[in-house]
């Protein structure tokens, strides 16, 4: 579980607005344990918030190898996805955030007026 106190870190510098201070940290995460999924969302997040997005992807490319059921990851990556202009792949994975209990009322909405 040496894991679990660089993850907490990285949590804690992108509360904080410190994207690549948590991006570090959850390298290592990762790192001492590469089968941690929340470490790979977390670390998605951290680059969506830096507008990285196709490195946002492939984390949560990562997230949802290891989790297939983390409706976050999907509904983040469909995010992630819109960013870059693939439509198709956002809806595909919004909808599947929903078929997994995604209960948010935006991406709902989202769906009905995009896909």
């Amino acid at each position: 579980d040496d894991y679990l106190p660089w993850s907490g870190i990285g949590n804690m510098k992108s509360e904080l607005g410190d994207s690549y201070g948590a991006i570090s940290a959850l390298n290592k995460a990762i790192e001492i344990n590469p089968r941690y999924a929340k470490a790979y969302y977390n670390r998605g997040n951290a680059k969506s918030g830096l507008k990285d997005y196709y490195g946002a992807i492939a984390d949560y490319n990562e997230a949802i190898e290891i989790n297939p059921r983390d409706e976050s990851a999907y509904y983040n990556r469909s995010i992630a996805k819109e960013q870059i202009g693939d439509l198709k792949g956002a809806c595909s994975d919004a909808r599947k955030a929903v078929s997994l209990g995604d209960q948010n009322e935006a991406n709902k909405r989202w769906i009905k007026q995009n896909c």
